[in-house]
């Protein structure tokens, strides 16, 4: 019986994990000395496993760290948490939603934020697109990972919408019904209108000889089918199989004496995947249905919009079809064709412009990055109403995140063995254990079959190769030298940026700062800040960040002093009002504004940056109390004398009664009209002698008007002052602007009375935000 000596590469300084080893059994005193030195090798394989492992656990702990950190102050949470226990989950067909839009033509519609549904009946005026989500389902009890594919049913006053819902336990389309009694301000959620075997969408729903009926894809059973509904809108029954084709995105339209079915086989060889389009024709909806001789219509690139976006609409006695561009992703955007000529022999039809405003604050906005279907009907007399879908991300979004964050992870752990190798924590790279030849004693038949295997060689070989760059890297890249430190320096900086980029696309969701619903409704909010021309700087970063944030409408500026800029002079997602005032006074801060649009104000400093996920909580909080100031600066107000004192000590007391108007949410109207009523004058006063105080008054004002709270504090993950990066700071001298607000205290007590006894605790709310 033969044993081979065996090369596992790594030399001298390899210890026992990576030299070579013999296997003889023979007890000669040379080979009884070369077990010896073979037994104390093995008996320091422990040392150089321990350090080794030593040195990977504390790589993980460090990396993890960071990328908790990362995770904890840069990522939004509401992107990590998600809506409910099932539903909402991360899918990679998108996040869809679906939005409602109005028009006195289908030419000139527009969301419905801007018709400002519910401006006197609740906080959540306007009401804001989207109106239907995967958490308006997931809530009323039917699991949805998102909403698609909207079709309109009209009957009366009541709206019926039929959509695609994904479900998260089966992984397929279903149909879902929702009605709206107020014109699409609100859903009630009817529940699953239609549930197969196979995968369900694109329902689209009319009505014949007094039957409604629904038509949707159902391309996976490889059937067109048309249901009627016999208890509308919860239960159909299969009518008739229209053809046995695997149709997608199918509708039947009348036309000049005949019914027309317009669809999409992506099933033939050949055929161009969203680029095809055919067209057949019938007397009546229920077929038979002959082929149009022109078919297909289109077979060529997916540019042409040739896949079908939703229902035909007629206008001005013109038919029009809605398709799909899917250039960049699929559902990029929906374009509007009119039809020319459309006959047993011939079909055309041209592009015509559609003016649905597409938004700019990309994921952050519902619709962000695609809309791929439209259906619009007229319910009156130029009044027109349109649903819309849309999405934040392209399609593919979570495989491509997934891809890039275990890539990340790949990178992370290379980075980790290669400043392991340069500290001399790693000795080798593969364990002798995990080659094929290190197998102990073997029989001659195995020996003579590794030594004929080809691939069991060149893995040997490789292995060997790998454990020795562990040496040869020490060798030419010394970490005492100063480029040695500089290369372990980068890498260990690198490896922390891979770390925070795993974390990101791992964990991150779709990176979108989502605002939070209530009561299953958006709404938005106007920003007003004060500034002068000192501050530019400040206020174009200011204004580029927080465009962006989705609940933002409008941002105004109260220019106090100098020259004002030029709106053309800012990056904004949102219109920019520059609101020039003739005196320098602090009290311009709360000035009747009749041009603002929304009930709810965001008073917030131009040197104040802090994450919109931070300002869309607090929007939350106060829709939920829209008779508070809330805001992300408590103070307490307490002791005699009274002195104002900052953050910490309202932290060491457990409790505040003031929130800071420099970012703060108030109901705008009631605010305003607060701050110039009479009982105010004499504060205003003080305000405008010691330039300083306004919103300290502010707070007296609300406390004054009622007996119960009137302050919420909500908790940002990080703020930063960006006027001490500038220079231009309005309050440099702490001390001092603390002693002159401590003297408007006492002045305003007298005046106003007490907030001493209003203290509200930290932690007291369930939401967590006041911590």
């Amino acid at each position: 019986m033969g044993s081979s000596p065996i090369l596992a590469g790594g030399g001298a300084g390899a210890g026992g994990w990576c030299r070579w080893r013999s296997h003889h059994s023979n007890g000669g005193g040379k080979n009884n000395s070369s077990s010896n030195k073979n037994m104390n090798n093995h008996n320091n394989e422990p040392c150089v496993l321990s350090s080794t492992f030593a040195y990977f656990l504390l790589s993980f702990v460090v990396l993890g760290s960071i990328g908790s950190l990362y995770a904890r102050f840069m990522l939004s949470p509401n992107v990590r948490a998600g809506y409910t226990a099932v539903g909402c989950e991360d899918d990679n067909e998108g996040s869809w939603s679906i939005g409602v839009y109005y028009g006195d033509s289908p030419f000139s519609l527009k969301p419905i934020e801007s018709m400002n549904v519910w401006k006197d009946k609740s906080a959540a005026w306007p009401v804001v697109n989207p109106v239907v989500t995967c958490a308006s389902l997931s809530d009323a009890g039917f699991p949805s990972n998102f909403v698609a594919d909207p079709f309109l049913y009209v009957q009366g006053d009541t709206l019926y919408l039929f959509y695609e819902t994904k479900n998260p336990i089966t992984m397929q389309g279903d149909i879902g019904v929702a009605q709206s009694t107020d014109k699409g301000a609100t859903w009630e959620q009817l529940g699953i209108a239609l549930d197969e075997d196979w995968h369900l969408s694109y329902p689209y729903v009319f009505e014949y000889n007094g039957n409604i009926y629904m038509m949707p894809e159902g391309s996976a059973k490889g059937e067109l089918r048309l249901y009627r509904a016999i208890n509308f809108p919860l239960t159909w029954t299969l009518d008739k199989v229209i053809m046995k084709k695997q149709l997608v995105d199918s509708f039947m339209i009348p036309h000049e004496g005949r019914f027309w079915l317009f669809g999409s086989d992506h099933s033939g060889i050949g055929t161009n995947t969203n680029g095809r389009l055919e067209i057949w024709h019938s007397d009546t909806p229920l077929g038979p249905f002959k082929p149009h001789k022109k078919n297909p219509i289109y077979n060529t690139d997916n540019r042409i919009a040739a896949r079908n976006g939703g229902r035909p609409f007629v206008y001005n006695g013109n038919l029009y079809r809605i398709g799909q561009d899917s250039s960049e992703t699929y559902g990029r955007r929906i374009r509007v064709f009119k039809v020319k000529v459309l006959t047993t022999d011939e079909y055309k039809e041209v592009e015509v412009p559609f003016g649905v405003e597409e938004l700019i604050k990309g994921r952050n906005s519902w619709n962000g990055a695609r809309s791929h279907h439209l259906d619009v009907q007229q319910v009156g007399p130029r009044e027109w109403i349109a649903v819309l879908d849309g999405d934040r991300v392209d399609s593919g979004h979570a495989v491509h995140r997934f891809i890039l964050g275990s890539a990340s992870v790949f990178a992370i752990a290379t980075l980790v063995i290669l400043v392991g190798m340069l500290l001399g924590a790693v000795k080798c790279i593969v364990p002798l254990s995990w080659c094929p030849h290190d197998t102990g004693k073997r029989s001659d038949a195995l020996l003579s079959w590794e030594r004929s295997n080809l691939l069991s060689s060149k893995f040997r070989l490789f292995c060997s190769r790998l454990n020795r760059a562990s040496s040869i890297l020490r060798a030419r890249i010394r970490p005492n030298t100063y480029i040695g430190t500089s290369i372990l320096v980068l890498t260990i900086m690198l490896a922390v940026m891979l770390t925070c980029t795993g974390v990101m696309y791992i964990y991150g969701g779709s990176g979108a700062e989502q605002p939070y619903p209530l009561n299953g409704h958006y709404s938005q909010f106007t920003l007003l800040t004060m500034t002068y021309d000192a501050r530019l700087w400040n206020l174009k970063m200011y204004v580029k960040h927080y465009s962006r944030c989705s609940s933002v409408r409008e941002i105004v500026v109260v220019w106090n002093k100098g020259i004002p800029p030029e709106t053309s002079e800012f990056d904004s997602a949102v219109p920019v009002r520059i609101r020039v005032e003739k005196e320098n006074s602090l009290n311009n801060r709360f000035k009747m504004d009749r041009s603002i649009k929304t009930r709810a104000v965001l008073e917030l400093d131009d040197d104040i940056m802090m994450t919109c996920d931070d300002v869309e909580r607090g929007f939350r909080v106060w829709r939920e109390n829209p008779d508070r100031i809330v805001g992300f600066y408590p103070r307490l107000v307490n002791g005699s004398p009274l002195r104002y004192r900052g953050e910490k000590h309202a932290r060491k007391y457990n409790g505040y009664n003031m929130i800071l108007t420099g970012a703060a949410f108030i109901d705008g109207q009631k605010a305003f009209e607060r701050y110039w009523s009479n009982e105010a004058e004499v504060g205003r006063a003080l305000v405008d002698s010691n330039f300083n105080c306004e919103d300290v008054l502010l707070n007296y004002l609300y406390a004054n008007s009622s007996s119960s709270s009137v302050v919420e504090y909500v908790r940002p993950a990080w703020a930063v002052d960006t006027s001490k990066f500038s220079g231009v700071a309005i309050s440099r001298n702490t001390q001092a602007h603390y002693g002159v607000r401590s003297n408007c205290l006492m002045k305003f007590a007298d005046i106003y009375g007490s907030l001493a006894h209003r203290k509200l605790e930290f932690r007291r709310r369930k939401d967590g935000w006041d911590v």
